[in-house]
Order: C-alpha cells, then sequence, then structure tokens
C-alpha cells in the first residue's frame, strides 16, 4: 500500500465527502457490527432461557462482567482513537501510532487482570452481582468461559474503535459480525448438541470473541490502516497514557456504571424472583438491540467530528453534530414504536410464562419510551469525548447511564413495587437528555470559524485539552 497516496485519499474523504453522507457511510457498519453484537447477546439469552428461567437470569447476571469487560476496552479505546482521528486530521501519522499501541498494551493489562482477580473470587463477584441462590450455579459456569476471554475482549474494542476512528468502520464491521455469527452458531451446537448447558453458551461466546480479534489484529498487521500497532510504538511517555485514560474516562464511566446500574437492578429485583431478574434481562437486551441503532450511528460521527476538529473544519462539525441528533431520532423512534406495540410478543420469544411477559413486555414499553430522549445525549457525550472535551463528556455518561437510575432504582421500588425498577431507566434517559441539549446547543454556538483556533469549552467553562 503506498501509506502517503492512502493518507492524502482518507484525509479527503473525511473533510470534504458531505457531511451527512460521510456519517450514514461510517455509520452503517458500525450499526450492522452492534446489531450483530446484540444479536449474539440476545441469542445467548434466547438458546439460555431454555434451559429454565433460573439460567436465563444468569445471563443477566453475568452481563455485568461484561459491561466492565467493556468498560475498559471501551477507555482505551475511545481514549486512543479520540487522540488518533485528530491526529491524523493534523497528518501526524507517528504520533496516530503511538496512541494506538498504548491503547492496545493498556486494555491488554487491564484484561489480564480482570480475568486473574475474576477467576480467584468468581463466586462473591457473582453473589455481588445480584445471583440469587439458584441462579448461582448458572451464573459460575456461563462466567467462568467470558472472564478467560477478557483480554480479547478488552484488546478488540481497541482494535475496533481505532478502525472507526480512522475512518476505516466496513474494516471493523468484519470482525465483529463475522465473531458474532460464529457466536450464534455455536451457541445450540454446543448447549444442546454437545450437551454442555449453560457452559456451552459461555464457550460459545469465548471462542467466537477470540477469533474476532485474530480478524480484526490482522486489518494492523497486514498494514491497511494508517495508524499502526508494533513494538517500535511502544513509548515510555507517560504522558500519552495519561491522556487515553482521562479521555478515555467518559466510556469507562458509561460502561462501569451500566455494570454497578445492572447489579443494583438485579439486586433489587430479588425481593420479586427470579422471574422479575430474567425479565428485566431480556428487556435489557431487546432495548440496547434498539439503542444500538441511534449509538451506531453516533459513532460513525465520532470520527468525523474528531477528524474535522483537527483539521480545523468546524461548520463541519456543527453540521455532523445537527445531522446525526435528528437522523437518530427517526432512526430510534420508529424502532421504539414497534418495541411499544410488539412488547409482549417479543418478550415471549425468551420465556412464554405469563409472569415474565407482564414485567417484560411493561418494562419494555417504558424504555422505548425513554430511548425516544436519548439521541440528543449520545451525540453530546460522543461530540465532547471524539474531540477532548474529557471533563462534558465525563459527567453526561455518569447522568446517561447510573449517576440518575441508581439512586431512582433504590428509592422507587419501595413506594410503587416493581413498576419502580422498570420505570429507572427511561426516567433518567430523560433528565441525561434535557441536561445534554444545552450543553450541546452552547458548544456548537460558539465554535470558532474554519480554519481559527480553538476556543474553551463554553459547555463547561474547561479548556481544550492540551497535548505534546
Amino acid at each position: 500500500m503506498n501509506r502517503i497516496t492512502d493518507t492524502e485519499r482518507q484525509f479527503n474523504k473525511m473533510t470534504k465527502t458531505p457531511v451527512g453522507k460521510l456519517i450514514i457511510m461510517l455509520g452503517i457498519p458500525t450499526t450492522i457490527s452492534m446489531l450483530i453484537t446484540n444479536i449474539y447477546n440476545m441469542a445467548d439469552s434466547f438458546f439460555v432461557s431454555k434451559i429454565s428461567i433460573s439460567a436465563g437470569g444468569a445471563t443477566s447476571v453475568v452481563f455485568g462482567i461484561m459491561a466492565i469487560l467493556q468498560a475498559f476496552g471501551f477507555m482505551f479505546g475511545h481514549g486512543a482513537g479520540s487522540y488518533i482521528s485528530r491526529a491524523l486530521g493534523e497528518k501526524q501519522i507517528d504520533k496516530a501510532s503511538k496512541y494506538a499501541t498504548s491503547g492496545f498494551l493498556g486494555a491488554l493489562v487491564s484484561g489480564m487482570l480482570i480475568l486473574t482477580f475474576g477467576l480467584i473470587f468468581l463466586e462473591p463477584i457473582m453473589r455481588l452481582l445480584g445471583s440469587t441462590e439458584t441462579i448461582l450455579p448458572y451464573a459460575k459456569d456461563y462466567g467462568f468461559w467470558i472472564l478467560l476471554a477478557s483480554p480479547f475482549m478488552t484488546t478488540s474494542c481497541v482494535l475496533n474503535n481505532v478502525l472507526r476512528y480512522e475512518g476505516r468502520a466496513n474494516l471493523a464491521m468484519i470482525g465483529l459480525t463475522t465473531g458474532g455469527i460464529l457466536n450464534i452458531a455455536f451457541d445450540p451446537l454446543f448447549i444442546f448438541t454437545f450437551n454442555m448447558g449453560i457452559a456451552g453458551a459461555g464457550l460459545a461466546t469465548a471462542i467466537s470473541q477470540v477469533i474476532s480479534f485474530g480478524i480484526l489484529l490482522s486489518v494492523f498487521l497486514l498494514g491497511k490502516t494508517q495508524s499502526m500497532i508494533s513494538f517500535k510504538h511502544i513509548t515510555k511517555d507517560v504522558k500519552i497514557f495519561t491522556n487515553i485514560i482521562v479521555t478515555g474516562l467518559p466510556s469507562l464511566a458509561r460502561q462501569g456504571l451500566s455494570s454497578v446500574s445492572t447489579m443494583v437492578l438485579n439486586t433489587q429485583a430479588k425481593p420479586f424472583g427470579d422471574a422479575t431478574i430474567a425479565a428485566m434481562g431480556y428487556v435489557s437486551r431487546t432495548s440496547h438491540m434498539i439503542f444500538s441503532v441511534g449509538l451506531g450511528i453516533g459513532q460513525g460521527f465520532q470520527p468525523v467530528s474528531g477528524f474535522n476538529y483537527g483539521a480545523k473544519q468546524y461548520s463541519r462539525v456543527k453540521k455532523g453534530a445537527i445531522f446525526t441528533t435528528w437522523f437518530g431520532s427517526l432512526l430510534i423512534g420508529v424502532l421504539a414504536v414497534i418495541g411499544i406495540v410488539l412488547a409482549p410478543q417479543i418478550i415471549a420469544i425468551f420465556r412464554s410464562e405469563k409472569e415474565v411477559v407482564e414485567i417484560g413486555a411493561r418494562a419494555l414499553r417504558f424504555y422505548c419510551i425513554g430511548l425516544l430522549f436519548m439521541p440528543v445525549s449520545v451525540v453530546a457525550t460522543m461530540l465532547f469525548q471524539s474531540i477532548g472535551k474529557s471533563i462534558s463528556a465525563l459527567i453526561l455518561s455518569m447522568l446517561q447511564c447510573g449517576a440518575v437510575f441508581i439512586p431512582l432504582c433504590l428509592i422507587l421500588p419501595m413506594f410503587i413495587g416493581v413498576v419502580g425498577i422498570e420505570i429507572s431507566h427511561p426516567i433518567a434517559y430523560v433528565v441525561s437528555a434535557f441536561a445534554s441539549l444545552p450543553c450541546l446547543v452552547v458548544f456548537l454556538k460558539n465554535l470558532p470559524k474554519d480554519g481559527e483556533m480553538e476556543v474553551k469549552d463554553l459547555s463547561v467553562g474547561q479548556p481544550q485539552d492540551q497535548e505534546e
């Protein structure tokens, strides 16, 4: 590959392609990847639910561990990716490679630590995540294999995000979708044909994650990217790791609070029985499916905003934010309406018991209403993170993913029972949107003209992160 020619071609693509067209070009592969990921998560829930209600509840419990893995993977992936997109916008390829390599190493170390401590404290962790006595054996069997794949999961997040931030979402899609499709195929084979039960679902997920990692890594090793992951780009510069972690903190907060939220939800659902834990798990996976469409388009916007911010094409940043908000709202709106209308039928796909369907259908309808407000907060968070406004992104991420939900989920069930659990997340989505809107509007209004120096982040009064 002629790297100079490819660099210029990619720069022109990211700074001259019409913004809406570019976001859709980058967002569609990301959306497909996320949908496949959600489909195989739902496939795990679907096939495991055929074992028993308690087994179905175990997938909800272990989802907390997967959220922790994603928290660290996305922290290093988004943290490195933000600097990579801006560095490429400034045509500093060597700098981008240092950030790519550093993000990969950070994710690898965190994955190894989670694997080690997770296996040592497997049972206490499952109890902490909300497992009941009947769910615990299933959760341990399923969680064991998920933990074994920890380093591959965290590093895959980095590889995937580096590709996205470079504007190469198609390559990222290949690795993720291949792993997802294999997971769906392996689930029934291992669970039923090989009679492994819920452990088979965990093994299927672990194998698919390893294969996905191998495909994503091969893209870098074959030189199909601008930034490189290699020994020669390993750096002792602590500032690079600090920049990655600080910029990635919103992702850590978002995913970490999601894990805590799952733990709180399962703990609060315990008094209402395994059926409630299982039903809320099915609702979570279904709502994530809907949310992933808007999130995928938003992740198509991230490299556009970071790249053009680095190139001082601020008008394109503004156009991208406006386009992503209304387009994401349209897509989520259509899917949310479908979810509201077909809620009982969707939950019944997993389990047909009356109690599970009643709780799940009501909760899914509440969730779908709340999802209508999500595009505003997603765009604001992704914009601020991609251009290095870490404090803004961190605050909004915490509001979006747990800071509001957790106290609501702890308090409301004391007054209105299981309905309090069902409405906590939707209320949090609404609060997050109303907090994000003024921050987004003020920031976009105060963007400088193209080519001028950036200004302070007036959304929270913080200066642009300075680096090197």
